[in-house]
């Protein structure tokens, strides 16, 4: 294995200590995955340093320029504190002709782009909810195309940010406020969508030409109170307590439909494809009883802490988290941007 020089890219704030020696686990939850990501290309062997970025480009110029790394590791979600922005990180590194992990400027645009990306999933016949969207500040009118109950959240961000039970609408005065508090407090566009009952599966899938899908993931609310939506509020993402008191955990998905199984594999390849997506990824996906899936979202450079549901499907793949970790860098260094046709 190739020893190398791995910068590690990070938004400023969740730089990690060098040991997290009396730290509880609570206090390292925000950084964990910056922390576990560091510290495993460490055990690999790499020399590995975090790099904070958020609104100067000029450290990185200065830490390529000086370190020469072979490769970045890229863990960034934002820089000016807009999601949309990583896209365009990831293009400076083309445009200064360094490898990169994950995925490709192209494909991080499409994805991030809710709206988008099911318009262009809907064109090749991929199944997503019926969806529209409402643009930030524009005046909420009733979409009569469209059948309650329906999900309404945020067409750029991430991490299910702005999504709470209130996300789920039943009429028009509730679609206007939910609406209105995307727009107030998340500020940027509503992606209104119907609410498709099922079972909400995951699959992580990795590669650049020649993909590999993990096992197919599931998350379950053993203990949800009759009357609650099961969905991926941001409570069920980051609230330990509230995971706790409602049983909501992820696992391997057990009892699928005849056929889901072998088919799902297939779909994310394809899907995969359409949008251009490189390196890995996450596909959420809805799956209701008569086996039909609907894909809710793709995510490009999913989170990787330890314990979390990729690395824990790839873990169910007989692949460890060290060594999750060395199949994203090699995927990274043999990733054909553009600008390597000519070197």
């Amino acid at each position: 294995m190739r020893r190398c020089r791995v910068l590690v890219l990070m938004h400023e704030a969740l730089v990690p200590p060098a040991s997290i020696k009396g730290i509880s686990a609570k206090e390292m939850a925000e950084w964990k995955t910056e922390y576990d990501v560091v510290a495993g290309l460490t055990n690999l062997g790499h020399d590995a340093r975090p790099l904070g970025v958020s609104n100067d480009l000029g450290v990185l110029r200065d830490a390529i320029v000086d370190w020469q790394p072979h490769i970045h590791f890229n863990l960034l979600e934002e820089f000016h504190g807009v999601t949309l922005y990583d896209t365009h990180v990831v293009s400076y590194l083309e445009l200064m002709q360094q490898s990169y992990t994950g995925c490709n400027p192209r494909g991080l645009m499409l994805s991030h782009d809710k709206a988008l990306s099911k318009k262009i999933l809907s064109y090749h016949r991929i199944a997503v909810p019926d969806f529209a969207v409402y643009p930030l500040g524009r005046v909420v009118k009733p979409l009569r195309r469209l059948k309650f109950p329906l999900l309404v959240k945020s067409a750029t961000e991430e991490a299910s940010l702005g999504i709470s039970q209130a996300s789920i609408v039943t009429n028009d005065e509730k679609l206007k406020d939910r609406v209105a508090f995307v727009h107030e407090q998340v500020k940027t566009d509503a992606l209104v969508e119907e609410y498709i009952e099922g079972r909400e599966l995951y699959v992580g899938v990795m590669g650049n030409m020649r993909l590999r899908t993990l096992p197919v993931w599931e998350m379950v609310f053993t203990k949800m109170a009759d009357g609650l939506a099961r969905i991926a509020t941001a409570k069920v993402k980051w609230d330990h307590d509230y995971q706790a008191r409602h049983g909501i955990m992820t696992c391997a998905a057990a009892d699928l439909p005849d056929g889901v199984a072998e088919r799902l594999p297939r779909l994310c390849k394809r899907i995969y494809r359409i949008l251009g997506l490189s390196g890995y990824a996450r596909l959420d996906f809805r799956l209701q009883d008569d086996g039909k899936v609907y894909l809710l979202e793709a995510n490009p450079n999913p989170n990787l802490a330890y314990g979390e549901d990729f690395a824990e499907s790839a873990n169910a793949a007989g692949m460890g988290f060290e060594e999750l970790l060395q199949r994203i860098v090699n995927l990274g260094l043999g990733y054909r941007a553009n600008w390597k046709e000519y070197y």
